[in-house]
């Protein structure tokens, strides 16, 4: 019984990191995603932070209440068009990140392919 419960601290451990860990990786390759499009603009660190925060619980409430997945490959045009949506939406939320609806589908683009390069489970 005592190792039942061990596995399940263990797990809500690595489920933690797991949820860092993607928020890291988010992190990264939105800020590879800012750098390379024209017309958006993330401030500072902290932006960048806060941003893949709000994009992750963006994309997180978008699956739960549609079932659709906001990953600008994992779903064909619809996911894509979702991304740009998010990339978009998200400057409401965060101050010290700009972004045109041009840029934002530039950006989904980036977002896409670099997520595609950087190892993880991560999804806008």
């Amino acid at each position: 019984m005592a190792s039942v419960q061990g596995n399940e601290a263990n797990s809500g451990t690595g489920t933690a990191w797991q949820i860092i860990g993607r928020l890291i990786v988010s992190a990264i390759v939105l800020g590879i995603t800012a750098f390379f499009t024209p017309g958006f603009t993330i401030n500072s660190i902290w932006t960048l932070a806060i941003a893949a925060i709000v994009l992750t619980i963006v994309d997180y409430l978008v699956v739960k209440f549609t079932g659709l997945n906001a990953s600008p490959f994992g779903k064909g045009f619809v996911g894509f068009a979702l991304a740009a949506i998010i990339l978009y939406v998200t400057q409401f939320f965060v101050a010290g990140y700009s972004i045109s609806w041009v840029a934002a589908i530039i950006g989904a683009l980036i977002y896409g392919v670099v997520d595609y390069f950087i190892p993880g489970n991560q999804s806008m």
